[in-house]
């Protein structure tokens, strides 16, 4: 059996004290309350958890701290949190709610410089890019900021370098084209930038089974598999059912995964 130091992710999405799921970061689907949920992770004894405003910047607010420190306070795992995140202030604030890590997304495209600011005052574990991706017509593929509403034109495997030398110490990589659809994960687009940097990556978007999530990491050279709707979604209509994989689950396909792909007996 392969030992592998892989991870997986619930990443839930944060809108006006609920709790959602998108497609391709459109189309919010109610999910519930946040604690109630938080709750059910805690029971399935999910690692990490990764929760994400997607209002905070689109709407030019700071992140809800109160909202915040009262979902935090009821995980039993490490949260990283991200959504209008832009000053050093904010983060300290996030820190002392219990946030571990700070998932910084527009901020980073208007100033990188701001990574090495957060991580010379809390130090480069606590600094996660988040790098949105979408492809152009021509296949191109280009980094997008503010809720993926902005084009910045900037190829993610060059944008991800640069921010790792700016002091981030994750890279937390949405293809938002497959987000919500259960597609499966942009292998090509993974394995572009996690050949590209030597910080880990979280790939995010498109996960509709445990072989996309084994894929990724074997695959796509992922550190992380994050998902939503695979962990929260169940059958065809999708009813909310949150149903994370155990870790023993994740690690045998990650290895039977490897021993395919290796010829291994």
């Amino acid at each position: 059996m392969i030992v592998v130091d892989a991870r997986t992710i619930p990443c839930l999405l944060l809108s006006n004290g609920g709790l959602y799921k998108t497609t391709r970061f459109a189309e919010p689907v109610y999910l519930g309350d946040p604690i109630n949920i938080v709750r059910i992770f805690n029971e399935k004894e999910v690692d990490e958890l990764c929760l994400l405003d997607i209002e905070a910047c689109k709407s030019g607010r700071p992140p809800d701290f109160d909202v915040i420190r009262e979902i935090v306070s009821e995980c039993f795992m490490p949260v990283s949190y991200g959504g209008g995140i832009s000053t050093l202030d904010h983060c300290a604030r996030l820190i002392s709610s219990g946030i571990e890590k700070l998932v910084i997304n527009s901020a980073l495209g208007e100033r990188p410089e701001f990574a090495l600011e957060v991580a010379n005052m809390f130090g480069r574990q606590s600094v996660v890019a988040s790098i949105d991706v979408r492809a152009g017509p021509d296949g191109r593929y280009s980094v997008w900021t503010h809720g993926a509403t902005r084009d910045t034109g900037v190829d993610p495997v060059g944008y991800a370098s640069r921010l790792e030398r700016f002091g981030v110490g994750e890279i937390l990589l949405n293809a938002v084209d497959r987000d919500g659809t259960r597609e499966g994960y942009d292998l090509a687009l993974v394995r572009s930038v996690s050949s590209a940097v030597q910080v880990p990556v979280i790939a995010c978007g498109g996960a509709s089974s445990l072989d996309d999530l084994a894929a990724v990491i074997v695959d796509g050279h992922a550190t992380a598999a994050a998902a939503g709707s695979l962990f929260v979604f169940y059958g065809r209509r999708r009813a909310v059912l949150i149903n994370p994989p155990t870790y023993d689950e994740f690690q045998a396909a990650v290895a039977e995964r490897w021993h395919a792909r290796n010829g291994c007996a």
